[in-house]
């Protein structure tokens, strides 16, 4: 199959169909949960082990799949995680008792987990060189449409028909993104084996020691915050549950519009970009429980946040790719991991700090994270990274 650059966009829409599928999958069910706990017979803390487990799973699949398929052919590992997509929201919704409905999501895991590491590295060899930045972007916004979307469609889910629909419309999506990945993309060799060693391998790598650090410190402050973000909004800003809805549909989509213009500006410079993100990130955190009285300058906030929480991922990841550029998927693969634990420890810490000191101080907490990360980047990423550029004229 010729590699066109039609056809090229071809193959990324419908890995981009893929990343779509497979988040959506794991964020619309968590609006269902007393719907999920009801009619299976479990409390509702119980319930939310489903969320755990996807991101444990999909933590430990990223590194087993990169090193399991390396050798086979990426249209083939992207199709098989697609299917595996499918294979869990059937068995999801059609799930009779919860220890199944946990299997499903273990295997939504796997599928997570295993496409985020393949997926974003397929789409630079789809294109011209000088459009990878871009093409990842339409692969990465999937995070992004998939935030947005959820929410909404999880609320006319549990306002007009069964829990089990969520896993329905994801299995329909799952189909969408095989039919369109077997029919869109061409045959894409790999191009090295992954073994095991090149894992760790990364951590001997300043410039990748450094990526995932700043990844895990500014992936917990935003989900030590955005966890929390409802109650925020409604406890703290007094805003009514109706408007609460809206605001989170501005961050969404600023989230998308966030995705694009980062693109844009990662090709100017990455460490600027991910440097200013950062402080952004610190400051919209910081400034919220402040100006929580003033409702039009809590949405100006959101979606100042909504903008840069939709780049920082494709920031970071064009780091680890630019850090590890012999190893790319190993990169990505432990970019994935670290980001599935931060996320889960973000949350954790979150909840402790929420209810020991309140939403005020956990908003706090999360702006130093997001501080850390930044001085983590520029104290010691920057050095790194004119120490390679000089190492490569010598």
């Amino acid at each position: 199959m010729t590699r066109t650059p039609r056809n090229g966009w071809f193959g990324i829409a419908a890995v981009a169909v893929g990343s779509f599928g497979t988040v959506l999958s794991e964020f619309l069910p968590i609006g269902l949960l007393p719907s999920i706990a009801a009619d299976l017979g479990v409390s509702i803390g119980v319930a939310g082990l489903m969320v755990v487990v996807t991101g444990l799973a999909a933590a430990v699949a990223a590194p087993v799949v990169t090193v399991a398929t390396s050798r086979l052919d990426r249209r083939t590992v992207l199709v098989g995680l697609s299917a595996v997509l499918v294979l869990a929201d059937v068995v999801a919704a059609a799930a009779g008792t919860f220890p199944v409905l946990l299997l499903a999501r273990v295997l939504l895991g796997v599928a997570l987990g295993g496409f985020w590491a393949v997926g974003p590295s397929t789409a630079p060899r789809l294109v011209d060189a000088t459009e990878a930045i871009r093409a990842t972007s339409l692969v990465t916004a999937g995070i992004s449409v998939a935030a947005v979307v959820s929410l909404p469609l999880g609320a006319f889910v549990a306002a007009t028909s069964t829990w089990r629909l969520a896993f329905v419309i994801g299995a329909a999506l799952g189909v969408i993104a095989v039919v369109l990945q077997l029919v869109a993309l061409p045959a894409i060799p790999s191009l090295q084996r992954v073994k095991p060693v090149a894992l760790t391998a990364l951590f001997r790598v300043p410039l990748a020691r450094v990526g995932l650090a700043v990844a895990a410190l500014l992936f917990a402050a935003q989900f030590a915050a955005y966890t929390y973000v409802s109650p925020f909004l409604q406890d703290t800003a007094r805003i009514s549950p109706e408007v609460v809805s809206v605001a989170l549909l501005v961050f969404g989509v600023s989230g998308i519009v966030g995705n694009f213009v980062t693109g844009a500006a990662l090709a100017r410079s990455v460490p600027t970009t991910l440097a200013t993100g950062g402080l952004v990130l610190a400051a919209a955190a910081a400034l919220l429980p402040f100006l929580a009285h003033r409702s039009v300058a809590v949405f100006a906030l959101l979606v100042v946040w909504g903008l840069v929480w939709g780049g920082l991922p494709l920031g970071l990841q064009t780091w680890m790719v630019g850090a590890t550029p012999q190893g790319a998927q190993a990169g990505l693969a432990m970019f994935v991991t670290t980001n599935q634990i931060a996320l889960a420890v973000g949350s954790t810490l979150g909840g402790v700090v929420v209810t020991v000191s309140g939403i005020a101080v956990d908003f706090r907490f999360a702006a130093v994270l997001a501080l850390l990360g930044t001085a983590v980047l520029v104290l010691l990423g920057l050095p790194a990274l004119r120490a390679r550029v000089a190492g490569a004229h010598d």
